[in-house]
């Protein structure tokens, strides 16, 4: 019996032999893989408050993937590894890697030159990784923490409140989130930093 998900707006479908790489047999549907995923979500986020992040190890393809596996490394197989298979979102697998260390040269350019506020530096950060889209699957809230991290530990600020929530769940705030990321799709970044703070 093959996992059959409920995909919400602006989620990515995963394939079959992705989905070959869930480690835990006794899930069966999409609410007990969100339960799953969420304490995996739990546990990362203990450990970036337990662990001292160097600003200079964050902006880096090695962060990226581990803080993927710390994640999501107790649920999927495939964690912290980049997808090797196109989706009907993000860019082409084969120029993930290029694409990510031109937006992690453009970050260090942009904290260097002091180009956006803290905020938007951060949110421009998440908007451009996600729409990379470097993993088969939990892109949105891997960039909703790196985001988080880039605030904390290299700005030393507070963390975004994303409307407290886990965006999970389909209701108005999800549309919201996808509303505003459509609107950073088109160059405009002040609804995602809205978004972001409240």
């Amino acid at each position: 019996m093959g996992l059959e998900f409920d995909y919400k707006d602006g989620q990515t479908p995963l394939d079959e032999e992705e989905k070959e790489g869930l480690k835990i047999k006794s899930i069966t549907t999409q609410g007990e893989l969100d339960e799953f995923e969420q304490l995996n979500i739990e546990k990362a986020v203990e450990w970036t408050i337990h662990t001292k992040l160097k600003p200079e190890n964050i902006l880096t393809e090695k962060f990226i993937k581990n803080l993927h596996k710390k994640m999501y490394g107790d649920v999927w197989k495939w964690a912290g590894q980049f997808r090797r298979t196109e989706k009907n979102i993000g860019i082409l697998w084969t120029k993930i890697g290029i694409e990510l260390k031109n937006l992690l040269d453009d970050t260090k350019y942009w904290i260097e030159n002091k180009t956006y506020s803290y905020e938007e530096i951060a949110i421009r950060f998440k908007h451009r990784i996600v729409s990379i889209h470097c993993f088969p699957n939990g892109n949105g809230r891997h960039s909703r923490m790196m985001a988080d991290i880039i605030m904390e530990s290299i700005f030393g600020g507070e963390i975004f409140s994303w409307h407290q929530s886990n965006m999970v769940k389909a209701n108005q705030t999800r549309k919201q989130y996808i509303e505003a990321l459509k609107e950073a799709d088109n160059g405009i970044i002040k609804p995602l930093i809205e978004f972001a703070k409240n």
